[in-house]
């Protein structure tokens, strides 16, 4: 299967020679190369035309059932998988832990396996363990794709997150990016390095000592507690949500006070360049991490981000479908 196979070219115009991923999943965005990304990135860029049609459907997964498998709460990275799972023409099921066996004490590993008795071809999984996916795709022969596992990775975030940082920007290698946030809990931080590091940008993170994970300079960053430092000459600012659900200690003294030191206000963008883009994985706690005047304001794309999102799960989704049997 090849890009422009998706509807008689909507995907088609991808740059790199590759016509498919080489694994059955994606699990982390450690797993791919720079030349899978730059595909997933060009197939997602064709695929944003089927929105804009009468009726936003290409017969691409038509046949394929996808399921999925959601465990914590999630608006943005599943509506956006539903959307692109229509828009493909697949047949759609969504299961959340508060409606399947779970509660009653079933095991993740069994209600897997039940689901695979259905025959599904895809399960898309958000689970709050790390390591949840890699599991299931040992146990499974579904294709898994990784919707967030635990604080481990987010890979089809980061990667939409690539696709808005390329429509603002004509190359990743040298941009200054700026990590402002609750590194420690953060999976989109975590895929986000992986894949500018890869590209070639200067990856700057930022955030409370008590939130900076152990050894981090070690992943080609360059660490601060300074948000001055951070945004200064920036070209690409990434506001992340402060994961209270994930805390079972003090990370920071207030709300307030972590605004004062963290949150991006217009007079802290103004260090940034003068075409920054300023962007969040969403949800937004506003007056928190970010000031609604700069999440409202010229330089946000966090809107571009959730649109991106669909067509580049789209992308994902096509792409790991049309692996060939047997590979791995």
């Amino acid at each position: 299967m090849t890009p422009g196979a998706a509807d008689g070219g909507a995907a088609g115009g991808a740059a790199s020679h590759l016509s498919r991923l080489r694994s059955r999943h994606l699990l982390s965005a450690a797993d791919l190369t720079a030349e899978e990304v730059l595909l997933i990135l060009d197939t997602a860029g064709a695929m944003r035309e089927v929105g804009t049609r009468p009726i936003k459907k290409v017969p691409a997964l038509r046949g394929k059932t996808v399921v999925n498998l959601f465990f914590e709460p999630s608006t943005r990275t599943r509506t956006s998988f539903e959307i692109a799972e229509k828009r493909l023409s697949a047949d759609a099921l969504n299961i959340s832990a508060a409606t399947s066996s779970l509660v009653k004490g079933e095991t993740l590993a069994d209600t897997a396996r039940n689901l695979e008795a259905m025959a599904p071809d895809i399960i898309v999984v958000r689970h709050q363990a790390s390591g949840a996916c890699h599991m299931l795709a040992d146990i499974c022969s579904s294709r898994i794709v990784n919707a967030g596992d635990g604080m481990h990775e987010h890979p089809t975030q980061a990667l939409l997150d690539l696709l808005t940082i390329r429509d603002h920007k004509s190359t990743f290698a040298g941009l200054k990016v700026a990590i402002v946030g609750d590194l420690l809990h953060s999976r989109v931080m975590r895929s986000n390095v992986v894949l500018l590091t890869m590209l070639g940008a200067d990856v700057w993170v930022c955030g409370p000592p008590t939130m900076m994970p152990a050894g981090i300079g070690r992943l080609g960053v360059t660490a601060t507690s300074s948000l001055d430092a951070a945004v200064d000459g920036a070209d690409v600012i990434m506001m992340l949500r402060i994961q209270l659900e994930r805390m079972s200690g003090h990370f920071f003294p207030s709300l307030r006070e972590y605004h004062e030191l963290f949150g991006l206000s217009r007079a802290r963008l103004a260090r940034a360049r003068p075409d920054v883009i300023v962007m969040h994985p969403g949800p937004l706690n506003r007056g928190v991490e970010i000031a609604s005047d700069v999440a409202d304001g010229p330089y946000s794309v966090i809107l571009e981000q959730v649109s991106n999102g669909v067509a580049l799960r789209m992308a994902v989704l096509y792409l790991i479908a049309g692996v060939t049997e047997g590979v791995d």
